[in-house]
């Protein structure tokens, strides 16, 4: 058995991706096969997700982008705040790309082996996703947005807190 017969019996997660989002009457596009982009509203933004199937590996990455745009100016400071925030996920990353300068959370996940496309894991990483972006989106939104921005700052915002205000 070769390498690649591994994948043959891995449907198309992004099939279970398309029900999910009916399920949320989120409007999508579906631009190909092998790729999906949806916008959706969190509690404290509006999120772009894109889910991209790679056949070749049975795995799907998920990307979870934010509506803000970090200064160019801001940039090192950036980077000192997605390494306090990735420090304390368990999955996937929050990623900066110099090109747009928004934060973007991702995540690849594998489907080798499985025996169907995994609806509810699939869920599960949307509702990773976008909890993750609201979890840090305060931080991210001061990175962008604060006329004035101390690393002190940064690192109350991220401070663990109970309740809700």
């Amino acid at each position: 058995m070769s390498e690649m017969d591994l994948f043959e019996d891995v449907s198309n997660p992004l099939d279970s991706v398309e029900e999910i989002l009916h399920g949320n009457d989120w409007v999508f596009d579906r631009p190909t096969e092998s790729e999906i982009v949806v916008q959706a509203s969190g509690q404290r933004s509006h999120y772009r997700m894109t889910f991209l199937w790679q056949e070749e590996f049975s795995a799907m990455q998920f990307f979870c982008e934010m509506d803000e745009c970090v200064p160019k100016k801001r940039m090192d400071m950036a980077s000192r705040l997605l390494k306090d925030i990735n420090e304390r996920l368990w999955l996937g990353h929050f990623d900066i790309p110099e090109e747009t300068r928004t934060p973007v959370f991702r995540y690849t996940c594998l489907f080798r082996g499985a025996q169907s496309s995994g609806m509810e894991h699939v869920e599960d990483i949307v509702e990773i996703g976008m909890a993750e972006c609201e979890r840090f989106h305060n931080a991210f939104a001061l990175l962008a947005t604060a006329p004035t921005l101390t690393s002190d700052t940064l690192s109350l915002v991220l401070t663990e807190h109970a309740g809700a205000a």
